[in-house]
């Protein structure tokens, strides 16, 4: 009983995609590090299909990486798919890191997953309750 209830289909989507949006901002936090590096590629963090894949068959992410740099960083996220962003202007040197939109996508990240680790927390804090009064 204990297992089925901290094994909950909700609990797991929120962890993976806790997961998804930590390496995302982990990304982006590259991609701005980099905005003066001539001919670095902008990379991008793409979790949601295979998280909405998760919800709709029960079915564990597991995807793929674009480089073996890729490797180490995403096992630890489930094997999350790094990917070189494509389109976007490149400038003369190369590189196409357009840092408004790099900054734009790290506070809705960070909004996600404030707003995620506050449910996940209600969650669990509603287990606890329920719990302790068995």
């Amino acid at each position: 009983m204990v297992n089925g209830i901290l094994n909950d289909k909700a609990l797991e989507a929120a962890r993976m995609a806790l997961d998804g949006l930590s390496l995302r901002q982990e990304v982006v936090g590259r991609n701005i590090a980099n905005v003066d590096t001539p001919g670095y590629t902008a990379q991008k963090v793409n979790f949601e299909d295979a998280l909405n894949r998760f919800l709709r068959t029960g079915s564990k992410i597991q995807m793929e990486t674009t480089t073996d740099a890729h490797q180490a960083v995403a096992d630890r996220f489930n094997n999350i798919r790094v990917q070189s962003q494509r389109g976007g202007t490149r400038r003369a040197d190369g590189n196409n890191v357009d840092i408004d939109a790099e900054l734009g996508d790290m506070t809705q990240t960070v909004l996600r997953y404030q707003t995620l680790t506050s449910l996940s927390s209600s969650k669990l804090s509603l287990l606890k309750e329920i719990a302790s009064r068995r």
